[in-house]
């Protein structure tokens, strides 16, 4: 994992003052090109880290061979722990690996250095739909996490109606490339869309958060909320198993496979309504068979049969 390696190398030039990306790749098993770009990745969040040309050259940290982390700046520090954060959710190695540098941190920085990493996570498993480019917001809103400052949001939503709210930012969760804003607002908890949010402004106001709250088990929640909303409707298919992987890159994880009958898989989808099963199975023909449940095949038929009527010899 990524951000494991990061910290690993961060703690690899404290303690000898100055790494080759060769000595890097030796250290934690790793091609000499992927620790010459986590080492660039480093140094491109903010993370004092920079490199000597030359013979006897490598990558020190700024500051000194055998400095700890009191060379970082308050800024430095919730860099690094922005990019390691999402990946201590799911490892306790890094979680430990956090601990122990938030010890070395000065006093002052600790707060939120840890609100840092807690204040992004990562999800990837999609929900049939992709946006690789990262929302400028995103920054914005990490930063009013950590400082717990209120945020004025200009909120799109998919009726495409503007609305204007004070929200209490909680927590940021990059599902696939796509990310998401869980916050206090007068109503209860509310998930953002980053995407949809057209203008975010900062106040100085102080935000509240609850004191037990959790990213990763708020994040679970909504999930398991949007999941029962997306799966109402399922339905059970065959398809030669080489177009598999092409399905479930449509439907996400409502994509399951539940056994192979001779040549071809049989794979349960799962969509709000049949008529979305109908429309994202209608591209693919004959290469699909729907078995069950009849209202899917009825939007098949009624699908084909209008394209036929605009398309076919008489249309």
């Amino acid at each position: 994992m990524r951000a494991d390696r990061l910290v690993a190398a961060l703690l690899l030039m404290q303690s000898r003052g100055r790494v080759t990306a060769a000595e890097l790749a030796g250290e934690l098993e790793i091609s000499v090109a992927t620790a010459r770009r986590d080492l660039e990745a480093l140094s491109a969040a903010g993370v004092p880290v920079y490199p000597q040309p030359g013979r006897g050259g490598g990558w020190s940290l700024v500051g000194g061979a055998r400095t700890d982390l009191s060379g970082l700046s308050a800024t430095e520090a919730q860099a690094l722990f922005l990019l390691a954060g999402p990946a201590a959710a799911v490892s306790d190695e890094i979680k430990a690996a956090l601990r122990k540098l938030v010890r070395a941190l000065p006093q002052t920085f600790r707060a939120d250095a840890e609100a840092a990493a807690g204040a992004t996570m990562t999800d990837p498993t999609r929900w049939g739909e992709r946006d690789r480019h990262r929302p400028g917001t995103v920054g914005l809103l990490q930063t009013a996490v950590i400082r717990r400052r209120k945020v004025r949001l200009t909120y799109q939503g998919r009726d495409r109606q503007r609305t204007e709210r004070l929200i209490d930012p909680w927590g940021l969760v990059d599902k696939d490339d796509i990310w998401y804003l869980i916050a206090g607002t007068e109503r209860g908890r509310r998930t953002f869309r980053v995407d949809r949010i057209v203008q975010a402004e900062p106040t100085d106001l102080p935000a509240e958060r609850p004191d037990d709250f959790a990213l990763a088990a708020a994040w679970q929640e909504v999930v398991g909320e949007v999941e029962q909303r997306r799966s109402r409707t399922w339905a059970t298919v065959l398809i030669e198993p080489r177009y598999v992987p092409i399905l479930a890159d449509q439907f996400g994880r409502h994509c399951e496979v539940v056994a192979t009958e001779g040549e071809r898989a049989r794979v349960r989808l799962g969509a709000p309504t049949a008529l979305d099963i109908a429309r994202h199975l209608a591209g693919w023909g004959a290469l699909v068979e729907v078995v069950e449940p009849s209202p899917v095949q009825a939007e098949l038929a009624r699908i084909g049969g209008e394209l036929t009527a605009r398309y076919g010899p008489t249309g």
